[in-house]
């Protein structure tokens, strides 16, 4: 694009060309920049989401792992307890477990 003005040389109409496409240059380097920003925010938006989603989830999974935990604890105090009580009935060791166990 030539901007041709009537008291204007044509190596001075050549300047503002150059002056106008730096112009249109550094504008277009400013929105790519704006671009690249908002780009780079909302990865780390995205990141920042995905990291908080982990932790959420993997907090919840050792909730889950300790109440499974507790239990196991409580079955294994109730079962000692009836392979004490067995044995105090006058049988061995091996007819209690199979008796707290469920057999005869």
């Amino acid at each position: 694009m030539w901007l041709l003005l009537p008291s204007v040389s044509h190596i001075e109409a050549i300047d503002l060309h150059r002056l106008f496409a730096d112009i249109c240059l550094s504008m277009t380097e400013e929105t790519t920049t704006k671009k690249d920003c908002i780009s780079k925010k909302s990865s780390m938006l995205a990141y920042g989401v995905i990291q908080i989603t982990a932790t959420v989830v993997s907090a919840i999974s050792l909730a889950a792992i300790a109440l499974g935990v507790c239990s196991i604890k409580q079955e294994s105090k109730v079962f000692n307890g009836c392979v004490e009580e067995t044995i105090a009935t006058g049988r061995s060791n091996a007819e209690a477990v199979r008796f707290c166990n469920g057999g005869n």
